[in-house]
């Protein structure tokens, strides 16, 4: 039961966000999730000529009370998978299972009744708040299109509680986005997401565009409220270290793929992925001891282009350890030998033909 309700957790209950809160059956499953975006030719008559490979069989499953985290460089299609998630983008082929109904096909009152509870916080706050309207009608606005969440007297009510839930005086209802500094508005966001009291949030990269002394305190606010409202968080970022702390599982996405999947421990300090490898050890290590101790992976060439990528693994045209088979066969997401007897979404998977435990130095 959500908190934010006023009930109460169940005697005995474990806390929300724990590994034994989690329900059997996950609350979102993503199967082979493709997502093309056609590449056309001419004026007049258009040809597509050839296709963006966004996102390209990407499998994962959400549980509740769970924050997973995507991570990977700029481009990899981690937000496409968060516009997917949310419907904002139709995929090319591959199913989006919310509590076991395909939710990738839904279109009208079906696809609006699930958007009730899964819902979005986007990464600009300077350009997701519409200038020209209140705060009040920013937060109020979901009340507009499902309007049994909450009769019209009481709207104005909702929007100041969610205010002062997300830290902010309920009496700025009547002032605009520009009044307001980016983390603020970034919370303004945050209240707009949790206005229909939604089971998934999917944030897709909510403090990137915020000062560092600010993307301590939202990441503060979502942990707290995910343990309020009872919230299952898929938490897309490219900052490796916010990862880490925020999340419970990490999947690491390359070239619309992903290369790794595990818990955020074997993730950081137990990488199998070459990719995993080398982007963790370019992560700021504040310890000068630390740092002379820990290997610097420079990967070699750029990042291929998604409408061409490589043959087999998409890594292979950067990394130390391709081999013949990389470029014939695509290998699968899957759990190496040495970790197989981990049982349930401890998993950890990775999809290399040859995967090899490095341990790093963490990062914090």
């Amino acid at each position: 039961m959500a908190h934010g309700d006023g009930g109460a957790p169940a005697p005995g209950a474990a806390a929300p966000g724990s590994p034994t809160a989690r329900t059997p059956e996950p609350v979102l499953e993503v199967r082979d999730l493709v997502k093309h975006f056609p590449l056309t030719r001419g004026v007049l008559v258009k040809k597509q000529v050839g296709a963006v490979q966004a996102v390209d069989g990407v499998s994962f499953d959400l549980h509740r009370g769970e924050t997973l985290g995507i991570v990977g460089e700029s481009g990899c299609g981690k937000s496409t998978v968060a516009r997917l998630l949310v419907g904002l983008e139709r995929p090319t082929a591959g199913q989006i299972r919310y509590r076991g109904e395909d939710i990738s096909t839904l279109s009208g009152r079906a696809l609006k009744a699930v958007r009730r509870n899964i819902q979005m916080v986007f990464q600009d706050p300077y350009t997701s708040l519409n200038p020209r309207m209140t705060v009040g009608d920013i937060i109020g606005e979901p009340y507009e299109i499902h309007p049994e969440v909450a009769p019209k007297g009481a709207r104005r009510r909702k929007v100041q509680e969610l205010l002062e839930v997300v830290g902010l005086d309920p009496e700025y209802v009547n002032r605009y986005p520009h009044q307001f500094s980016g983390g603020q508005r970034q919370r303004i966001g945050i209240a707009r997401g949790l206005a229909l009291r939604p089971e998934i949030i999917v944030a897709d990269e909510p403090v990137s565009a915020l000062d560092v002394s600010v993307q301590s305190q939202v990441v503060n606010l979502l942990e707290q409220l995910q343990d309020e409202f009872d919230l299952s968080y898929v938490f897309i970022a490219h900052d490796l270290s916010v990862v880490r702390h925020i999340c419970d599982r990490v999947a690491v996405m390359y070239l619309g793929r992903l290369a790794e999947l595990g818990t955020d421990e074997q993730i950081y300090e137990h990488p199998t992925h070459p990719y995993t490898q080398a982007l963790l050890s370019a992560v700021p290590v504040p310890d000068p001891d630390a740092r002379t101790h820990r290997d610097r992976i420079l990967l070699a060439g750029d990042v291929p282009s998604p409408a061409a990528p490589p043959s087999g693994c998409r890594f292979r045209t950067r990394c130390w350890k391709a081999q013949d088979l990389c470029a014939e066969v695509v290998p699968p997401l899957e759990v190496p030998p040495e970790f197989r007897e981990t049982p349930g979404p401890a998993r950890h998977a990775s999809a290399c033909h040859f995967a090899k435990e490095r341990t790093v130095v963490p990062s914090e």
